[in-house]
């Protein structure tokens, strides 16, 4: 699906709330401070009204954490080495192949197979019915971007277990929707949040915590609050890129994120990598990139929100409007499920 959104400004959450804090009535409240929210998020009224407490009650954790496999005859000394590689769940032990297990200093096939083999008994890899995964989607949260229009657009919000890709020009607003993110992730579900923390990883240097707080203020909440529920990493290569996706792992499976932000996704690519001769290699880092992003989304159950540059298109010629297109060639294309680029007016 493409969606067109990203001419959205700073002034979005201000033409969002006006006038409508109080239409509503749904109140509630994040680390103690009390949440008025206005009509962005009216596609959720009719929900909050039929199932207020269900929406606020603690999700259970989608993973088995790997430490379960010692009551399965693992040692403890393997199960540390697999945890210093990045793999700190049963879901994201099965989701690497025995290649890049026998890749870790210490762990012999014989030892990886019995811990696969241990694996297999506490996670399901097999084939499951319809229903099965009926089911398991209704886990699936939409967070709310603070725009109506967009939300509308992206069925609910932004999806997790999935990758959703927001891709323009520069000054077009996809850091902005970024950094609105971080705060409207951390509403309750019934007030079209995710009740969850946020990693994010910024490879640009564009994220300015300052910008965060006059959005925390005009959701109601307690900026300091929000500022300390965000996890920050500043990258500056692609290979420190795809450590710090080891490194939110390992926080991951021990405390509620449930948002992880790249901004931007390819910038480490084009810079560490350049002309033709080093393009096949490049494409193959950043689908191993995409690859770990997408374990992660369905490990945890969070969303990926990757925001990624243009590029001209030298065969656009002047029958086409808007002769870009976004970087990362087919390779990032495939794996993002959600691609949004385009204009919107977002004027409720």
């Amino acid at each position: 699906m493409i969606f067109a959104f990203v001419e959205l400004y700073e002034n979005l959450m201000e033409l969002a709330l006006e006038d409508q804090t109080s239409r509503l009535g749904c109140t509630q409240s994040l680390s103690g401070v009390p949440v008025l929210m206005g009509h962005l998020i009216n596609l959720n009224v009719h929900f909050r009204e039929e199932q207020p407490q269900a929406d606020v009650e603690e999700e259970e954790d989608s993973f088995e954490s790997i430490e379960k496999l010692t009551a399965l005859g693992v040692n403890a000394g393997d199960i540390k080495k697999l945890q210093d590689a990045g793999i700190y769940t049963c879901n994201g032990l099965i989701m690497h192949t025995r290649k890049s297990l026998t890749s870790i200093k210490g762990l012999s096939e014989n030892k990886i197979e019995k811990i696969l083999e241990a694996a297999d008994k506490l996670v399901s890899i097999g084939f499951v019915t319809g229903n099965d995964i009926l089911n398991k989607r209704k886990t699936v949260v939409h967070i709310t971007t603070g725009c109506q229009a967009l939300d509308e657009l992206l069925g609910g919000g932004i999806e997790t277990m999935c990758i959703t890709e927001a891709f323009g020009e520069f000054r077009t607003g996809k850091t902005q929707i970024a950094h609105t993110l971080c705060v409207s992730t951390q509403l309750p579900i019934c007030m079209g949040g995710g009740n969850g923390k946020v990693a994010y990883i910024d490879t640009e240097g564009t994220f300015r915590p300052d910008r965060v707080i006059p959005i925390a203020e005009r959701f109601g909440m307690d900026p300091n609050a929000v500022l300390d529920n965000i996890v920050y990493a500043r990258a500056f290569t692609y290979e420190h890129q795809y450590n710090l996706l080891l490194a939110i792992a390992a926080k991951m499976s021990e405390e509620p994120f449930k948002i992880l932000i790249v901004d931007s996704i390819i910038a480490l690519f084009r810079v560490d990598f350049s002309g033709r001769g080093e393009l096949a290699e490049r494409q193959q880092k950043l689908a191993q990139m995409l690859s770990r992003l997408i374990k992660i989304a369905e490990e945890f159950n969070v969303a990926v929100y990757v925001t990624n540059q243009v590029i001209a298109d030298p065969g656009g010629g002047t029958f086409m409007a808007d002769p870009k297109k976004p970087a990362g060639g087919h390779v990032l294309a495939h794996a993002a499920t959600i691609a949004a680029g385009g204009i919107i007016d977002c004027k409720d």
